[in-house]
């Protein structure tokens, strides 16, 4: 495993951190790389019976490194798609304690968190209309499964931050915590969970998510087909553009 994603076991919790803190533990591909083979090992160990997520530093994840998409061929599929899906897969609990900045892909990994619990300090943000992009991990069905098609679409069209008051009122975090309880209060939790036979933690998770499968494969299909036409396009380049020189971006497309 790259020692950008650290992977600790506390009993039969497997703990599992972003730690890029210099850069808000954006994830590169060697980390997507190291994300999928970690969510796939541990779905196949009766050892673990919980995973715990969260980021090193003061942040959870500021998404996908923008960078390292520059690093795969087009012809080849980018180690994003291949762990977007063995974290939507996983069989049994992921939860997950989120503190500071969750954006994109840092925000997205969270709807596929059976329990998620935020800090004070969360900076939540779905960026996607902002720079010209579609939505992923098929966030596009899952946040309208968890919270509602009208407020999924609002924070979807309006890309507007989300602190930790409203992602509790909406239903994307269980409860918010003090930064400084969050991780503790987090593995409380996930050590509840693990007193409970992995054979039961799966199927429970199986039953859960069974009903929403379908949806989930189709829409990490129309993601991808949306992005491939959008990412590239004079709109997007004229975002990132804009974000790495912070400015206000000017979209001429239509």
């Amino acid at each position: 495993m790259t020692n950008s994603l650290k992977i600790e076991r506390d009993g039969a919790i497997l703990k599992v951190t972003f730690n890029r803190p210099e850069k808000k533990n954006a994830i590169d591909n060697p980390m997507w790389i190291s994300l999928n083979e970690t969510f796939l090992e541990a779905g196949d160990d009766d050892n673990v019976r919980c995973v715990l997520l969260a980021g090193a530093g003061e942040n959870f994840s500021a998404g996908v490194d923008l960078a390292s998409f520059g690093q795969t061929s087009s012809e080849s599929e980018h180690p994003f798609e291949s762990a977007a899906r063995a974290v939507a897969d996983f069989n049994k609990p992921l939860i997950a304690a989120v503190k500071g900045v969750a954006v994109g892909g840092g925000a997205t990994i969270l709807f596929h968190a059976d329990i998620v619990y935020v800090g004070k300090s969360l900076r939540m943000r779905l960026p996607f209309a902002s720079l010209a992009l579609a939505p992923e991990w098929a966030s596009s069905y899952m946040l309208q499964a968890n919270i509602g098609a009208q407020r999924a679409a609002e924070l979807f069209f309006t890309a507007q931050w989300i602190d930790s008051d409203l992602a509790v009122s909406y239903g994307i975090a269980a409860g918010a915590f003090p930064d400084d309880e969050l991780l503790e209060i987090t593995k409380v939790k996930a050590h509840e969970i693990c007193k409970w036979p992995a054979s039961a933690l799966r199927e429970i998770k199986k039953c859960l998510r069974a009903h929403h499968k379908p949806n989930i494969d189709l829409a990490f299909q129309l993601e991808q087909d949306a992005m491939a036409r959008l990412a590239g396009s004079p709109d997007n380049l004229e975002a990132i553009s804009a974000l790495f020189e912070k400015r206000t971006p000017n979209f001429t497309g239509g």
